[in-house]
């Protein structure tokens, strides 16, 4: 099929389809698809048939030119992707891959264009929530027996798996972990917290002045929704089980932070970024944030003593995923792309694109040395074994906005949790057809 032809078949769905992308992605100073553990459940399928089978190679007959799209603003990131294409380029003389940049907050919509005119590249680099959304419109190849992702953390495999097919190959990943004040903890006689109970206990003793105990990103958008959802999976509820005794029980947990004053009801405002130098100015002793924040934090406070630590439990371990993947347009150069793709997820070459952007390694046979003797950095490759990814479902911005609206109801008291937990609930089931 070619792309104009594809372009007929979706292009009514992609322009009626606006999708919610993660907050501050293009700005981040780091990788900060923000986004983004296998929701070890019906949810999502643990993995492809790929990991099963011996996936094919591109073909030796791939030739001609592949056009990848990316919306990465900082340089650094930028520069990286050129250096892996040109290097690709300088090693073969049958693919010639060229790289543009569509700016964050249109991309959604140059798709959508491209759709419509027969204009689509051959790859996408994109936010891993949205992926599902674009594989159920059809417009990225079905590359399940044609890539092996069998060594990936299920997690970022799952974001890129629809009905049992893989549309996609994780870039790089990143998750979500609890960053304490190693000073302030230790004034306050206390050790790092491990469960709910211990966070509550930590984060009252803690609070102090013009200090809060705790905070997290609460934003009504994706971006709050991720920082969210961990206490609902560790609860062993699913992101599509908010009225249930986990989901409420995960709601009452953040006002119970609220009602003794641990928690600022100011983080309703507050990006990922916000809540970083709230903490590296002093005002909180806890946060839950993710990798991305590291090099920023090394560089602007290199005295300050902090460490980080799995996120607190209630029955599990959870963490959230964040990072972008890789899809190929279906009726585009797809064998080129695939031949791309493959070098370009090679253990050294992956290794480069992810240290030169602060990247977890989504295979994870990468990934375990690729932070040795980092102590803080290990924390969150050991961490991708419990990140749960957000969906996948093509319809998960809705379902996110709902859920982001329950907790953003509860910690400004304007609802309880069992009331803000069932019209959540609702909008979810009428999501799901359920």
């Amino acid at each position: 099929m070619k792309k104009k032809v594809l372009a007929t078949l979706v292009s009514a769905m992609m322009l009626a389809s606006v999708l919610a992308g993660c907050g501050a992605t293009a700005a981040a100073p780091a990788p900060a698809a923000q986004s983004e553990a296998t929701e070890e459940t019906a949810e999502a399928p643990q993995a492809t048939e790929s990991a099963d089978t011996e996936a094919a190679p591109a073909s030796d007959d791939a030739s001609g030119d592949v056009t990848i799209w990316y919306y990465w603003e900082t340089p650094g990131h930028q520069e990286a992707l050129d250096h892996i294409i040109q290097e690709f380029n300088g090693q073969q003389d049958k693919i010639t891959v060229q790289a543009k940049y569509v700016p964050f907050a249109d991309f959604k919509k140059q798709l959508s264009v491209g759709a419509s005119a027969g204009e689509l590249p051959d790859i996408v680099i994109l936010d891993n929530p949205d992926h599902a959304s674009y594989a159920a419109m059809g417009i990225f190849a079905d590359i399940t027996d044609r890539f092996d992702v069998s060594t990936y953390y299920p997690g970022p495999v799952n974001s890129c798996t629809l009905d049992g097919r893989l549309y996609g190959v994780p870039f790089g990943s990143n998750d979500l972990v609890l960053f304490y004040n190693e000073d302030m903890l230790a004034e306050a006689g206390c050790e790092v917290p491990k469960t709910w109970d211990e966070l509550l206990d930590v984060a009252t003793k803690t609070t102090k002045g013009n200090v809060y105990g705790f905070a997290h990103c609460a934003l009504q958008n994706e971006e709050g929704t991720f920082n969210f959802l961990p206490w609902v999976w560790s609860t062993g509820q699913t992101s599509y089980e908010i009225d249930s005794e986990g989901g409420i029980k995960a709601l009452e947990f953040e006002k119970s932070l609220v009602d003794a004053g641990a928690f600022p009801k100011e983080a309703i405002n507050w990006t990922q970024g916000d809540t970083m130098n709230q903490f590296i100015s002093g005002n909180l002793a806890m946060m839950i944030n993710g990798t991305w924040q590291i090099p920023t934090m090394r560089s602007e406070v290199p005295d300050m003593k902090w460490n980080v630590a799995p996120i607190p439990q209630d029955k599990q371990q959870a963490s959230g995923l964040g990072g972008e993947n890789y899809a190929v347009i279906a009726g585009g150069n797809e064998e080129g792309a695939i031949a791309f793709l493959q070098y370009a997820t090679s253990k050294d070459t992956c290794l480069y694109m992810m240290d030169h952007m602060g990247y977890i390694s989504s295979d994870s046979t990468i990934a375990k040395d690729q932070f040795k003797g980092d102590a803080v950095y290990q924390v969150f490759v050991d961490e991708m074994q419990y990140a749960n990814a957000r969906g996948p479902l093509p319809e998960w911005p809705d379902i996110s906005d709902a859920i982001s609206l329950a907790f953003n109801k509860v910690i400004t008291g304007e609802s309880d949790a069992a009331a803000a937990a069932a019209e959540a609930q609702a909008t979810i089931d009428s999501i799901l057809g359920k």
